[in-house]
């Protein structure tokens, strides 16, 4: 087996740029908001919410591809995805809300968290060969 190829499949997900636009996306807009203290309404509204989901997906498959016996050939499956979606939903828009004056529920962030889901789904969500 060709060592740079195995290289480049052991961190496939990251290598997308499927995967790192939006997380770079994802960082640049914390460093506006947290140390350039700018807060662009919509995007600081609802920015990290739809880059959350292809940004914690692509980390976690990327995770399970080490890890996983399938190796490069593993995906979440559609059921998978749907609870990762819920999981979010239910922490961050109701359960951390109501517990915690600093996080405040909307419904539209799940729209953003179910956006991002499906981006993922369908972008990065694929065996290493289809890359």
């Amino acid at each position: 087996m060709d060592t740079h190829k195995s290289a480049i499949n052991t961190f496939h997900v990251w290598l997308s740029p499927y995967f790192w636009v939006p997380a770079l996306l994802f960082w640049i807009n914390q460093y506006i908001e947290r140390v350039l203290e700018i807060h662009l309404p919509y995007i600081h509204a609802y920015g990290d919410d739809l880059l959350a989901m292809p940004v914690v997906f692509g980390l976690t498959l990327q995770v399970y591809r080490w890890i996983h016996p399938l190796r490069e050939a593993f995906i979440f499956t559609p059921a998978q995805l749907i609870v990762g979606l819920l999981y979010f939903s239910l922490l961050f828009e109701v359960l951390l809300p109501r517990f915690l004056s600093t996080y405040t529920a909307d419904p539209w962030d799940v729209l953003c968290y179910a956006l991002g889901t499906v981006y993922f789904h369908y972008l990065l969500n694929r065996p290493a060969c289809r890359y």
